[in-house]
């Protein structure tokens, strides 16, 4: 009887084999890579927007609250961006004339609103609610990131759902007192946890969250 296969064909086979497999490891790899790059997250990435505004300068130098602008933060499901009558309660007497700027005065004559570009956007199939997780004392820099020290704004986090089921499953040490989710800088608080560890187990009883329940996918997706 003729033989059917050559000599060579069971070592093709393995190194086709071998290929496969490695072919699917690098696109894990791959894969996985591209998900935790920048890329993906878009983690320090600048918009550009029509006008540069810088929080550094107006949180961080001039000390105002994030609500100043941001006015439906704490009774909205969106933070929502300023109107402009808001930017001209100080720049109808500070930097009339500057060049800069002249797109918010357009937007006041015109009565059009500033296009501005989200920065922390997420996709339409995610329900977000900002009230109830400013309600609960979760700070915005747990989000947004140390705003004030940024000249432009860019994500600070990747608002992938892993990260977010990470905080819904374990809620107590993000919650800090809801009359100071404004503030910025955490450090003392962060360096020394043990002192305030029972703040957050007695805040989850008191709201009666349910951390068991916070990764169910209605949550979420609605």
């Amino acid at each position: 009887m003729p033989q059917i296969f050559t000599a060579s064909a069971d070592t093709r086979l393995r190194a086709a084999l071998l290929l496969i497999a490695l072919a699917a490891v690098g696109a894990v790899l791959f894969i996985g890579g591209y998900m935790e790059s920048s890329y993906a997250t878009l983690i320090g990435w600048v918009r550009d927007q029509p006008v540069p505004f810088s929080h550094e300068h107006h949180v961080g130098g001039l000390g105002i609250d994030c609500r100043y602008c941001h006015t439906a933060v704490e009774t909205s499901e969106h933070a929502d961006l300023p109107p402009t009558h808001v930017c001209m309660t100080c720049h109808s007497q500070l930097w009339t004339g500057a060049p800069v700027l002249a797109p918010v005065r357009d937007s006041l004559a015109t009565g059009r609103p500033i296009a501005w570009q989200r920065v922390a956007r997420l996709p339409d199939y995610v329900y977000f609610n900002h009230a109830i997780h400013i309600d609960r004392g979760v700070p915005c820099v747990t989000c947004h990131g140390r705003v004030d020290r940024m000249p432009l704004t860019a994500r600070a986090e990747p608002f992938q759902m892993r990260w977010c089921l990470d905080c819904h499953r374990d809620p107590a040490p993000r919650l800090r007192p809801p009359d100071q989710v404004t503030r910025m800088d955490w450090s003392e608080w962060d360096a020394h946890p043990e002192r305030h560890a029972l703040y957050g187990e007695m805040m989850i009883k008191v709201y009666g969250i349910e951390p068991a329940k916070l990764d169910d996918c209605d949550v979420c997706h609605r």
